[in-house]
Formats: C-alpha cells, sequence, structure tokens
C-alpha cells in the first residue's frame, strides 16, 4: 500500500479490534488511529454495572491491547470530515490525515432529553466520563427514576438496587425488552425489577422534568410527578456519521455497507474503505436485509471482517454473524444468541423459568433462529451453531 498507510476513525472497541486484526493479518505499514476522547480505549460494558457499584475504577476499565502494534495515536481529535477523492480525514482544527485505507469506526452516543441541559442530576450513560459523574452523583444515596428499560435502562438500576437505593424504571412500552427478546421473555425480564424492589412504571410516556437548577422529579402525562435526585436517560443511541454528510457515502441508520462491510457511495463499494461496530449498517446476507447491531461481540467480530476486508477484499468471507448479546441484571446473567421477530414461537427447553435458570428457544416457519438463557451461559451457547447451520424447530432434544 502507498506509503500513507491505513486510518482508523475511532478509537473504542471496534477500532482497537480493527487496528489488532490488520496487524494480525500481515499488515505492516502505518497505522493511525484517531479518536475524540482524550483517554485510551476502554471497555463498555463495566460502564453500568462494575464502576456504578464501585467494583472497579476508571483506570480498570482500559482494554487489553496486543503488544507491539505500532499505532500513531491521535487521541483527543475529532474528525470533522472526510474527503474521499483525496484520500483524507480533516481534523478538528483543520489538520488533515491522509489514507491509503480507512476503516469507519466512530460507534453511536446516547441521546438526550431535549430541554433538560440546565438541569443538574440527569445523565445518560455512554463514555467514561458519563459513568464516573453519574457514580459521584449516586454517592448521596438519592432517589434515582431511570428513563428507558432497555438493557443500559435496566443494568443502571440492578446497579443502584445493588447500591441501597430506590430506583424507578419509567418505560412507553408495556413491555421492556420486548423488541430485543420477544415479549414473553420481556414479561420475565420486567419480573426481575419487581423481584428486586425496583418500581416499574410500563406503557407510560415522560412529559418532562421537574426542577429549576436540579432536577427533583419526573412528570408523567395527567400531572404525576415521580420523586427523583437522579435521572438517567436510556432511550437509545444516535450514529456518529455526522462528520460525513459531505463525503458523499451512503448513510442510512449508520454508515450502508454491502456484506464485506465495505462501504458504499451511490450503492458502489467505496475502494479501500470499511466499517465496523456500532456506526455499520450492512448486508447481512443470511438474513436479506439490512442490519445495525449495537452490541460488544459484533463489534469484536466486525472489526475483524473489516480489516480482513481490507486486507483480502473479496477473497475474505463475507460478515454473517449469529448474533450474541449478554447482559447481568439482579445477579443473573442473560445471554441472547440469533435474532427475534414479533410473532416467532418460544419453547422453554431446558431448566426452570420459576427459578430464573432456564433456556428458551425461538423458531420461526420450522427454524431455529434465536435462543435466550438466564443464569445458563454454557447452554446457550451451544445453541449458536445450531442457529447458523439452520436448525430445525423445536429443537431436538
Amino acid at each position: 500500500m502507498p506509503a500513507a498507510g491505513i486510518v482508523v476513525v475511532g478509537a473504542s472497541l471496534a477500532g482497537l479490534r480493527a487496528a489488532e486484526a490488520l496487524r494480525r493479518g500481515g499488515y505492516q505499514g502505518s497505522l493511525t488511529v484517531i479518536g475524540d476522547e482524550p483517554v485510551p480505549p476502554y471497555d463498555r460494558p463495566p460502564l453500568s454495572k462494575q464502576l456504578l457499584t464501585g467494583k472497579v475504577g476508571a483506570e480498570q476499565t482500559t482494554l487489553r491491547m496486543d503488544e507491539g502494534l505500532d499505532i500513531d495515536w491521535r487521541l483527543g481529535r475529532r474528525a470533522e470530515a472526510l474527503d474521499l477523492e483525496g484520500h483524507r480525514v480533516v481534523l478538528e482544527g483543520g489538520d488533515r490525515v491522509e489514507w491509503s485505507g480507512l476503516v469507519i469506526a466512530t460507534g453511536a452516543r446516547a441521546r438526550h432529553l431535549p430541554g433538560t441541559e440546565h438541569l443538574a442530576g440527569v445523565h445518560v450513560l455512554r463514555t467514561l466520563d458519563d459513568a464516573v459523574a453519574l457514580r459521584d452523583d449516586l454517592e448521596g444515596h438519592p432517589r434515582v427514576a431511570v428513563i428507558g428499560g432497555g438493557f443500559i435502562g435496566s443494568e443502571v438500576a440492578s446497579s443502584c438496587r445493588a447500591l441501597g437505593l430506590e430506583v424507578t424504571v419509567i418505560d412507553t412500552v408495556e413491555v421492556p425488552l420486548a423488541r430485543a427478546v420477544g415479549d414473553e421473555m420481556g414479561r420475565l425480564c420486567a419480573q426481575l425489577h419487581l423481584d428486586n424492589g425496583t418500581h416499574l412504571r410500563t406503557g407510560v410516556a415522560v412529559d418532562g422534568l421537574v426542577g429549576a437548577e436540579r432536577v427533583e422529579g419526573v412528570r408523567l402525562p395527567g400531572g404525576e410527578v415521580i420523586p427523583a435526585d437522579v435521572v438517567v436517560v436510556g432511550i437509545g443511541v444516535v450514529p456518529n456519521v455526522e462528520w460525513l454528510e459531505s463525503s458523499g457515502i451512503d448513510l442510512d441508520n449508520g454508515v450502508r455497507c454491502d456484506q464485506w462491510c465495505r462501504v458504499t457511495a451511490n450503492g458502489v463499494p467505496v475502494p479501500g474503505v470499511v466499517a465496523a461496530g456500532d456506526v455499520a449498517h450492512w448486508e447481512h446476507r443470511g438474513w436479506a436485509t439490512t442490519v445495525r447491531i449495537e452490541h460488544w461481540t459484533n463489534a469484536v467480530e466486525q472489526a475483524e471482517a473489516a480489516a480482513n476486508t481490507l486486507l483480502r477484499g473479496e477473497a475474505a468471507d463475507p460478515y454473517t454473524p449469529t448474533p450474541y448479546f449478554w447482559s447481568d441484571q439482579y445477579g443473573k446473567k442473560i445471554q441472547f444468541v440469533g435474532h427475534t421477530q414479533p410473532g416467532d414461537e418460544v419453547v422453554v427447553v431446558d431448566g426452570d423459568v420459576g427459578e430464573r435458570r432456564f433456556v428458551a428457544c425461538y423458531g420461526r416457519h420450522g427454524r431455529l433462529v434465536g435462543a435466550l438463557g438466564m443464569s445458563r451461559p454454557a447452554k446457550v451457547m451451544q445453541y449458536q451453531r445450531e442457529i447458523a447451520a439452520g436448525a430445525p424447530y423445536p429443537p431436538v432434544p
């Protein structure tokens, strides 16, 4: 490759793993990693769990990395634009970094609740700084309201209960996590909150927050106010693509990619440009659709696939993963492999739901498409290969 070398934009999990995969794949040229945060790459899963509860400090979240990577780190430098024709990344302040190969791994950022910027005590949880600020705010033993009952919101609620705090989770949907695990298993996950003393308000919108300088509560339609000294907003993320808006590449709920993770412009792959992680919206050949996945495992696996494509082109394998994610809540490990759609059949195939130790399998048109486990880690992973192979549903004991 030309002397300009490969540039990775995004210094989180996907960006780091892409850089490692390039070196492991034999790339010996110049390698630059650009990140908008001033700290080395860190692990996000502990932020909502061990860091909030004080089991680990901020320095213990730093990701391990291969030795001898020989990376030119550009940390605390935000990418502002991409010049495709000139093969340059434009940084905040006007500096330009030339590339012969490019990995886009800029991830996503937390959605904020509009109109709350002036209120102290209102938090999102995405970055290390977010987690440290929230942890510090929890030290005063506040009443906590969590807006959003997804995985981040549920994990924060679990951590706050572990600290002995009064917690209320508020969600607009009737069944939290139903989109991820279906209605039946979503109701079971919701029951975990109630089993552990968390208050749960579902099927209700948030009308606004109460307070002048610091938040005092969450107002619901009709005027009811849920008292809260700390509010955590967990209402999803937004892909970080604004810096690419003038580049000409395809943007659609992230950066559009083909089945090899190659970034496209007007539907055509751009030579030497790939994407990975939360920002990538790619063609999943196995599902005959496009997907964007916001989970730790996907960031790692897609980074490796994107790096392989950059080095080998279409000689690399298309990226067709069987997704896997996990969540630790109230002392239970919830794991899921595969993917669900409304109307999927569900059957418990192992363990006991009442004991919160079980595995449930999901089926669609006679095919196994997913498996969820609670406190059954080894059992769940047995189904990942079967799902990829198109095993029949219901599964054979």
